[in-house]
C-alpha cells in the first residue's frame, strides 16, 4: 500500500512539474492574495520538529523554531525555545535588481494543507514570473526543501541566492562553504554554527542547491560573506523568454539537544537530503501527509467551518509527531509564544483531538511528561508534597518555567490532575496494557500520591485543597476551585482503576479523598466557581468543565443550569477555548443552535490576516494559537459528533448537527481508524 503511494506521489509530482497551475482546492487551500505587509500573521508549515513561519516579504520566512532547543533569554529570566538561523531565506535578482514586496506584483500565497506546503507566486515587471514553494518535510524531521521556478518573460538574468541569517539571539556566529566533489556530483554546502545565547547549546543549519542539470553542466555557485550575521551561496543563468528554470535548495537544522556534533550532523542531514534528489524527497513528504489525512473530518454543507476546522487539523498535525518525547506549546512551532513552554493546554485542548484520531502522535504528549517526572517529583518535594508537581509552564527539562511575578507557577495545581487524567484516557482508548503497566499506572500511582498529600483534612467528611489558582486565573489563591477539586476528584478515580487493571491493590486514600472533596453550590443548586466566587466575571471555563471533558456533573439540569450563570460571564477577551466548550455542551444538550453560535464564536473573531490563523483572542495578534483549535475540534467531534472516550473506549452520544450541516464525516477514528458519520 505504502509502495503504491510512493509511486502515485511521484508520478503526480512529474505531472505537475513543481505545482503548475493545478486547479484550486478551496477545502484544502487557503490562498491569501491581498496581503499588507504591516497587517500580516504568518501561517507555519512545520512537521513536529521545525517550525518555519512565512513572511510577506518575496522568498522569504519570518523564523525558523526548533522544538526542544530551549536557553534562559528574554524577558522573565526563564527559558524560552530557541529562534534559530533562518536557513530557508532566499534573495533573487533578476538583471541585477534585487527583488523586494514593492517590486513584486501579482502576489499570491497559497497554504495546501494537504500537501504541507506554502507556495508564494509574483511577477517581477514583464521580466520573469516567479513560483516558490516551501515546506517542512515530513520523513525528515530536521529538514525542509524549497522549489523555486522562474519563468522568463524577456531574456534575462537571474540570480537566485540560498541565505542563512542569524537571529540576535545567536552569539558566537563561524560561517563555512565548501564542496564536495564526487564522479557524478558536486555538493555545496552553506552552513552556520553558533551558540545559545548562555552558550548551552551549539546550534547548526546547512543548505545545498540541488541542480536539475546534469553533472558537470550546473551553474557555478558563489558564496558570498556579507557579516557574521549573514552569507549565502548564489548562482547566474541567463534565460530566454519562454523559458523555465527550476533547481531546489534543501537545509538541515540541529542543535546539541538533538545531536552531539551538531555541526556535523546538519551538514551530513543535508548531504544526505540533496542526493535523494527533488522527486524522491518530495514524494516522501506527500506520502507521510497522506497517512495522517487518514484521519480527517468532513463538513458537508458549510465551506467557512469545513476551512476552519481543517486548518485546525493541519495545524496539530503539524505541530507535533509520534515517536518522539515532545509535547505542544499553546503557539506550537508558530513562533516563540509563551516561551514554548507546555502548558495543561496540551492534555485538556489539544491532546483529546489528537488522542481521537492519531494515538500514536497522542503518545509522544505523554511521553514527554513521563520523562520528565524525576523532575516533577523534586517540585513535589520542594513545595512539601509527595508524588509528582507538575510545573504550570514546563520546558525542555521540565522544570517550573512560570516567571516569577505569575502566581500561576506555584498555584495552578489542577495541571498535575490533568496530567493523570490524559494518560488514563490513553489506555481507555488504546488497551494497551503493557503501556499502563511500564508508563500509565505509574504516573497515576504518583500523581494520586501528590493529591492525597496536598489535600487538607478537617476531620471526617470535610476535606478541601486550599490556596489554590483554578481554570480562571483571574481568581487567584482561593479554595475548593469546582474545576480542580472535580479533576482530583477524577484522577483518583482512575488511578484506583488503573491500579485494579495491572493486578495491584488501590491505595484506599485514593477513594477516601476523592469521595470527600467538596463540589460547592450556590444556594439555587447552581455550582459556585470556588468558596468567595459571587458572580465575577471570568477568564475563561472552568465550572462547565465539570460537565465536559469531565462527567463529574452529569445531569441535564444542572449542565443547563450552570450554562445559563456562566456564559454571561466569560470575558470577551477571554482565550478561543473557553466559547468551544459551551458549544460541546450546548450540542450534548441537543441545542444545536447555540451550540453553534459559540462554535463560530471559538474561532472566527479570532481570525487574522491573511491566512486566517487564530489568535488567542478576539483581535489579539499572537497566531498560532494551537490551543482554540484543540478547543473548536472538541466542539465538533465530541459536541456535533457526540464522540466520548469511555470504558468502552471511543463511544457515541446521541449527535444533532447545525442545520446548515448537511451531514459531519469523521474519518480514521481510534486505533480501529473508524469512519463515523453524521446526516
Amino acid at each position: 500500500m505504502i509502495r503504491q503511494i510512493l509511486i502515485a506521489s511521484l508520478l503526480l509530482f512529474r505531472i505537475a512539474a513543481f505545482g503548475q497551475n493545478q486547479p484550486a482546492n478551496a477545502d484544502w487551500q487557503i490562498v491569501a492574495q491581498t496581503i499588507n505587509p504591516t497587517n500580516y500573521f504568518g501561517v507555519t508549515v512545520a512537521n513536529g520538529m521545525i517550525g518555519l513561519v512565512s513572511s510577506p516579504e518575496p522568498m522569504k520566512v519570518k523564523d525558523v523554531v526548533l522544538n526542544g532547543a530551549f536557553d534562559t533569554y528574554g524577558r522573565g529570566r526563564v527559558s524560552n525555545i530557541l529562534k534559530v538561523f533562518n536557513f530557508a531565506n532566499m534573495n533573487l535578482s533578476v538583471d541585477g535588481i534585487t527583488l523586494d514586496a514593492k517590486s513584486a506584483s501579482n502576489y499570491r500565497q497559497t497554504l495546501d494543507m494537504q500537501k504541507a506546503s506554502l507556495t508564494t507566486t509574483f511577477d517581477y515587471q514583464d521580466k520573469a514570473s516567479v513560483r516558490h514553494t516551501v515546506m517542512a518535510l515530513r520523513h525528515l524531521p530536521y529538514s525542509a526543501l524549497t522549489m523555486v521556478e522562474i519563468t522568463a518573460r524577456k531574456d534575462c538574468e537571474i540570480s537566485p541566492m540560498s541565505v542563512i541569517e542569524t537571529p540576535e539571539n545567536l552569539k558566537e556566529v563561524k560561517n563555512f562553504y565548501s564542496e564536495v566533489d564526487r564522479p557524478h556530483v558536486t555538493l555545496r554546502l552553506l552552513t552556520s554554527v553558533a551558540k545559545s545565547p548562555t552558550g548551552r547549546h551549539t546550534v547548526a543549519a546547512c543548505t545545498s542547491f540541488i541542480f536539475e542539470e546534469p553533472h558537470g553542466q550546473e551553474p557555478n555557485v558563489i558564496h558570498e560573506e556579507w557579516d557574521y550575521n549573514m552569507h549565502l551561496a548564489k548562482f547566474k543563468k541567463r534565460l530566454k523568454a519562454g523559458q523555465t528554470y527550476r533547481f531546489s535548495i534543501v537545509g538541515s537544522v540541529s542543535s546539541s539537544v538533538h545531536a552531539p556534533d551538531p555541526h556535523n550532523e546538519a551538514e551530513r542531514l543535508t548531504l544526505f537530503a540533496a542526493l535523494e534528489r527533488t522527486d524522491r524527497l518530495l514524494m516522501r513528504h506527500n506520502a507521510e501527509w497522506t497517512k495522517l489525512w487518514q484521519s480527517d473530518i468532513i463538513i458537508d454543507g458549510d465551506p467557512d467551518a469545513q476551512r476552519a476546522v481543517r486548518s485546525g487539523l493541519y495545524h496539530l498535525y503539524s505541530f507535533a509527531r509520534e515517536g518522539q518525547a515532545y509535547s505542544l506549546s499553546p503557539m506550537g512551532l508558530s513562533g516563540l509564544g509563551y516561551n514554548g513552554h507546555v502548558f495543561w493546554d496540551t492534555e485538556l485542548w489539544m491532546y483529546p483531538p489528537l488522542l481521537m484520531l492519531k494515538p500514536d502522535m497522542a503518545r509522544s504528549l505523554l511521553e514527554y511528561r513521563f520523562e520528565r517526572m524525576s523532575i516533577a517529583r523534586q517540585n513535589a518535594f520542594s513545595h512539601g508534597y509527595a508524588g509528582v508537581m507538575f510545573p504550570w509552564e514546563s520546558d525542555a527539562d521540565g522544570q517550573e518555567a512560570t516567571p516569577v511575578w505569575a502566581l500561576t507557577g506555584p498555584f495552578q495545581q489542577h495541571i498535575t490532575a490533568c496530567v493523570g487524567w490524559a494518560f488514563w484516557q490513553y489506555y481507555l482508548v488504546t488497551k494497551d496494557k503493557e503501556w499502563l503497566r511500564t508508563r500509565g499506572y505509574p504516573m497515576l500511582q504518583e500523581v494520586a500520591a501528590f493529591w492525597v498529600s496536598r489535600v487538607e483534612r478537617d476531620g471526617p467528611g470535610n476535606y478541601h485543597i486550599r490556596n489554590v489558582i483554578g481554570a480562571n486565573e483571574w481568581q487567584e489563591n482561593i479554595d475548593d476551585n469546582a474545576f480542580t477539586n472535580g479533576m482530583v476528584k477524577t484522577v483518583l478515580q482512575y488511578a484506583g482503576q488503573a491500579a485494579q487493571e495491572v493486578g495491584q491493590t488501590p491505595n484506599p486514600d485514593w477513594k477516601l479523598v476523592a469521595d470527600n472533596l467538596p463540589i460547592l453550590k450556590f444556594p439555587d443548586g447552581t455550582t459556585r466557581e470556588n468558596r468567595t466566587y459571587n458572580g465575577e466575571i471570568i477568564k475563561q471555563a472552568d465550572v462547565n468543565l465539570l460537565a465536559y471533558p469531565l462527567s463529574v456533573i452529569t445531569d441535564d439540569a444542572t449542565i443547563r443550569k450552570d450554562l445559563t450563570y456562566y456564559a454571561p460571564r466569560y470575558a470577551p477577551d477571554g482565550p478561543a477555548m473557553g466559547w468551544s466548550v459551551l458549544s460541546t455542551l450546548y450540542a450534548r444538550l441537543g441545542d444545536t443552535d447555540k451550540a453553534y453560535e459559540w462554535f463560530v464564536k471559538s474561532y472566527k473573531p479570532n481570525e487574522v490576516p491573511p491566512f486566517g490563523v487564530l489568535a488567542e483572542t478576539a483581535g489579539g495578534t499572537n497566531p498560532y494559537f494551537a490551543t482554540g483549535a484543540g478547543g473548536m475540534l472538541q466542539a465538533v467531534m465530541n459536541g456535533f459528533g457526540g464522540l466520548q472516550v469511555s470504558n468502552d473506549g471511543i463511544t457515541q452520544l446521541k449527535a444533532k448537527l447545525p442545520k446548515k450541516w448537511k451531514s459531519l464525516t469523521i474519518k480514521g477514528v481510534g486505533p480501529q481508524m473508524k469512519t463515523i458519520k453524521i446526516q
